[in-house]
């Protein structure tokens, strides 16, 4: 089977461990020979350095990636406060164009066989007045996976995510179980609630990490349930 151009990463909410995942698929299609490089379309909370904004999740992104891009194609909206990145563009005066994304989008796919690209927050969450995460998954036209932060609550938090995918008219490639919560009680039987519940395959559970962490932990992902076969 052909290795998809891209996937999109999705979140049952924001800390959800996109950026982890995210980065745990970079290096998955990396040691299979796969040329991939990475894209955050759109993020909120940033440091300046010698190339402007920066945002620490596009950082660890830019790390897994295996080709290198300009940061302006990886991350084309940036803003610097941490907040919801409708308000954060408003109070920029800056409206998020969908259509600038796209065109990102593809010059970032000539040079790579697979682009591994992390929205922002949840699916849902609003990029502008009329438009929101679930329009720009639709217009990349990606298979999405789905992130679901294991805590209380995540049992309807996924299941209603992964209906707002389905609505779209996109494929659910697979889901993450992320142990966001060590003190999580029967944890396992959430587990499992999602197994019988989300028709995708389960692709990866990951272990608790602290969130500064994340990115860096070399976590296993079964490229096989996403039909990608090693190239070398």
């Amino acid at each position: 089977m052909a290795t998809p151009r891209g996937f999109f990463i999705t979140g049952t909410d924001t800390g959800v461990g996109k950026t982890r995942t995210a980065c745990a698929l970079l290096r998955a299609l990396r040691s299979a020979g796969i040329r991939t490089t990475a894209m955050k379309p759109v993020a909120a909370g940033a440091v300046t350095d010698a190339q402007g904004l920066l945002n620490e999740d596009v950082a660890a992104l830019i790390a897994a990636g295996a080709l290198t891009a300009p940061r302006a194609l990886i991350n084309p909206y940036c803003f610097a406060p941490a907040i919801a990145p409708h308000i954060a563009a408003a109070k920029t005066g800056v409206a998020i164009d969908l259509e600038v994304i796209a065109r990102a989008f593809e010059s970032l796919a000539v040079g790579a066989e697979c682009v591994v690209v992390e929205g922002a927050g949840g699916f849902c969450v609003p990029l502008g007045d009329t438009i929101d995460g679930g329009d720009l998954a639709q217009r990349l036209g990606l298979p999405v996976i789905l992130v679901v932060g294991l805590r209380l609550g995540c049992l309807n938090h996924a299941l209603l995510t992964a209906q707002a995918i389905r609505v779209r008219g996109l494929a659910l490639a697979g889901w993450i179980a992320n142990h966001i919560d060590p003190a999580m009680p029967v944890l396992q039987e959430n587990v499992a609630a999602l197994i019988e519940r989300l028709d995708a395959p389960l692709l990866a559970e990951f272990t608790y990490t602290p969130e500064t962490m994340a990115a860096q932990i070399n976590c296993q992902f079964n490229l096989t349930q996403l039909g990608i076969a090693r190239v070398r």
